[in-house]
């Protein structure tokens, strides 16, 4: 399974999480304490995308292990970020290891991840794609399961739903038609987190204006608190929120006050 983290509070450079944290994405990649689902090394490919303080996001993606990339400490290290997505990629068996198959996947000002597969892809969920627009499907990134996933999340939202809503319905629908998948997503617009536990492991910590979640703790910090098992995360730098995600799940997640 992949690694995948979310970053938003003051700036700070994409190396502080990328490469200098004692358990950092880099580390993760080739030393993961917690791998589920087949594999041993997330070296099929790495992304990370990031916010200047104008414009769309900005991605750096490479179909390399982390680790080789021999640009990334010197990028990471000048660079810095208030809101951020990272990831590095195990394939799934059968899906192609190229750069455009690796998150974070871009749409405007959103940014997505899946850590995970999903079942039987693509028959599992053509029927949920079926409604997608036809240029959707021939402009897709890549042929592998995240891009199938963005692709209906993104569709979901354009038409006027909130992702809180989006993100959790699509869980529900995945789940149904494709028993047994890993549907870990992560989702952020720079202003906001939104985040999925199913079938894998994230943690969270917040506090003093920031909020970083990761399916590993990059550190020992006393901060660091596991999110359960489907469940829904949804967090800035002043609030975080954790909604069950049922079986049975409809999609309709509690506004904050």
């Amino acid at each position: 399974m992949c690694r995948h983290l979310a970053y938003l509070g003051p700036a700070v450079p994409l190396s502080a999480f990328l490469l200098d944290a004692p358990h950092s994405l880099a580390k993760q990649a080739w030393a993961p304490a917690d791998m589920r689902g087949g594999g041993t090394v997330n070296a099929d490919g790495f992304g990370v995308a990031w916010y200047p303080r104008a414009g769309p996001p900005v991605r750096y993606r490479s179909a390399m292990p982390i680790w080789s990339d021999a640009a990334l400490p010197r990028l990471a290290a000048v660079t810095p970020a208030s809101a951020m997505l990272a990831a590095v990629r195990s394939a799934t068996v059968g899906m192609p290891v190229t750069e455009s198959a690796a998150a974070p996947f871009v749409d405007g000002r959103w940014l997505f991840s899946h850590n995970g597969v999903v079942r039987g892809w693509p028959q599992s969920i053509a029927g949920l794609a079926a409604d997608l627009p036809i240029e959707d499907l021939l402009t897709a990134e890549a042929p592998v399961d995240a891009v199938t996933l963005f692709s209906l999340v993104r569709h979901q939202m354009r038409a006027g739903k909130r992702p809180e809503e989006v993100v959790p319905s699509l869980i529900a629908e995945v789940a149904r038609v494709a028993p047994d998948s890993r549907l870990n997503l992560l989702l952020t617009d720079g202003t906001r987190i939104i985040a999925t536990t199913w079938g894998h492991a994230l943690s969270v910590r917040a506090g003093d204006g920031a909020v970083l979640v990761s399916s590993e703790p990059l550190d020992d910090h006393p901060s660091w608190r596991p999110v359960p098992d489907r469940h829904l995360l949804v967090a800035t730098p002043s609030s975080l929120s954790l909604t069950p995600l049922g079986d049975g799940f409809d999609g309709e997640v509690p506004r904050r006050a």
